[in-house]
């Protein structure tokens, strides 16, 4: 097979999702290819240091304004197809397929819920150390089925906490001290609960096995054309601006993950989809190791960039993650349901401190 091009190398590391799982597989395993992208990723960070002005952006009245005029838009356009493009080229991105896939596989119970079978509800997180060379070769969803967005989140600006809680149903949760350097209110988000329903094609995937050189293993009984839903949300976020102008800190509450299936067997689910090609081996071993009964939701974590430990939030289990740099941290947390994180230009200690001072 001819090497990609340079272009093609670069918009791995502009734009993953828009670049061909064949090339894609190739770089993967190609040495020369994997040293050009090393490259490009220099090239790339350069560029970026080279444009730094030195000014100081207003992100935070960049982000109000960016939240602003996609609600408009995409209020203005809800009958017309475009939003489900959108949504459709937004699942195409290698980083929400680990999501999706792992989501599906990272465990399973058993609750009749209409003609849906619950097979993943969210306990607990646990991290999962993704690679570059992981991204670069993981196929899409499209790969394996279709998806369609069964609920979009709108997501939008509300003028306070009391209007935050009254569009999500949740309680949104109050910082009692601040960390130094940041002060006053902070701008409320909100998001409605989305869904998205995956289909399961024996005929995509059979494709996928060929492109990589494999052949796809039979499907079980009732797994062609079996569905998983997946949910989350509705969801808030509280941000406070630090004194640059980003983000300082960010409070976020959703209601948990969960996935259902309509009808097929979470283990023979489980087991199948782990043996398809495609999957990067690492990552199918990671979540072989998750426990099966279905409460467990895997964190994709970038590999060399982001380290994670664990800690005690209240006494639920949390996820601490911090960057490479420790100027950015975060922790993560699951209650009755309900996933809590903290995060923002501080070290991990800081937010671990603005977790537990959390008053509802």
């Amino acid at each position: 097979m001819r090497h990609p091009t340079e272009g093609t190398l670069r918009r791995l590391v502009d734009e993953p999702a828009g670049v061909a799982d064949a090339d894609r597989e190739h770089v993967t395993g190609c040495p020369a290819c994997l040293s050009g992208l090393t490259a490009v990723q220099r090239d790339a960070a350069a560029v970026s240091t080279a444009l730094d002005t030195g000014a100081v952006p207003d992100v935070d009245a960049a982000w109000r304004r960016l939240s602003h005029t996609v609600a408009v838009d995409e209020r203005r356009r809800a009958s017309a197809p475009a939003p489900a493009r959108r949504w459709r080229n937004r699942l195409r991105s290698p980083v929400v397929a680990v999501v999706g896939v792992a989501a599906l596989l990272a465990g399973g119970g058993a609750a009749a819920a209409a003609d849906w079978l619950q097979v993943f509800r969210t306990e607990q997180i646990a991290p999962v150390s993704i690679t570059q060379a992981d991204l670069v070769a993981l196929p899409d969803l499209s790969a394996y089925g279709t998806a369609a967005v069964v609920e979009e989140p709108d997501v939008r600006e509300v003028p306070d906490a009391a209007a935050a809680e009254q569009a999500t149903g949740l309680t949104v949760p109050q910082v009692a001290d601040l960390p130094g350097g940041l002060g006053g209110d902070p701008a409320y988000q909100v998001g409605d609960r989305a869904t998205v329903e995956f289909t399961f094609s024996a005929e995509r995937a059979a494709q996928a096995a060929a492109a990589a050189g494999e052949v796809l293993p039979a499907p079980p009984a009732g797994l062609d054309g079996g569905r998983f839903r997946l949910s989350a949300g509705p969801g808030v976020a509280a941000v406070w601006t630090s004194g640059s102008g980003a983000p300082g800190l960010v409070v976020a509450r959703a209601v948990a993950p969960t996935a259902e299936s309509s009808g097929v067997p979470f283990e023979t689910a489980r087991d199948y989809l782990l043996s398809l090609p495609g999957l990067p081996e690492d990552l199918a071993a990671q979540l072989r190791a998750f426990s099966g009964d279905g409460t467990t939701l895997p964190l994709p974590v970038p590999a060399g960039l982001v380290t994670s430990s664990v800690a005690d939030v209240d006494g639920a289990p949390a996820t601490v993650l911090t960057s490479r740099d420790g100027s950015v941290a975060g922790v993560v947390w699951v209650t009755d349901g309900v996933v809590t994180a903290v995060a923002g230009s501080l070290d991990a200690d800081e937010v671990l401190a603005v977790a537990r001072g959390l008053q509802e």
